[in-house]
């Protein structure tokens, strides 16, 4: 969340001449609703559920460079069925980076709670063993998104892909 999923993945899938896919992009405009008020009026379960299945969906196209949502990998579907069809990338930024990109947003509803410093640092750590699970760790730190990029080609073609 807020680590830049969508910008590096756009840039991506254009060197890659791939199709972008952002998974909350497809859930809002399958909904009609901004994720915001799917949490707020249907619920988080409600959410995941249909999360669940775009998600599945999206991982069988070939040629894709696909957003997660940042809960999505949590999902053990998900997280089987993206080792087995793709090559995942763990876009990793410090938490304390993490919260100063996300005190801008009004766009994360799990960050609809007083202390968002306290609640991006539990999201953090609650996930982060989950998202080592990912093929490649991309830490984004002192790196700027070209650089992301660059590194994730670098790794892609490596991987045999």
């Amino acid at each position: 969340m807020g680590v830049g999923k969508s910008t590096i993945g756009k840039n991506l899938a254009k060197k890659l001449n791939y199709n972008f896919i952002d998974v909350d992009k497809l859930i809002e405009a399958k909904e009609g609703s901004s994720i915001n008020l799917i949490f707020k009026n249907k619920s988080e379960n409600y959410f995941r559920k249909i999360e669940n299945d775009i998600t599945l969906s999206e991982l069988k196209n070939d040629n894709s460079v696909i957003s997660l949502g940042g809960g999505a990998f949590l999902n053990n579907a998900i997280r089987r069925s993206v080792k087995k069809l793709s090559v995942s990338f763990w876009l990793d930024l410090p938490v304390e980076a993490l919260i100063k990109r996300l005190k801008k947003s009004t766009q994360r509803p799990l960050l609809f709670k007083k202390n968002i410093a306290e609640t991006a640092k539990k999201i953090y750590l609650d996930r982060k063993k989950i998202y080592s699970e990912a093929d490649y760790r991309i830490k984004c730190n002192s790196l700027k998104p070209n650089e992301i990029v660059s590194k994730i080609l670098e790794l892609y073609e490596k991987s045999g892909n």
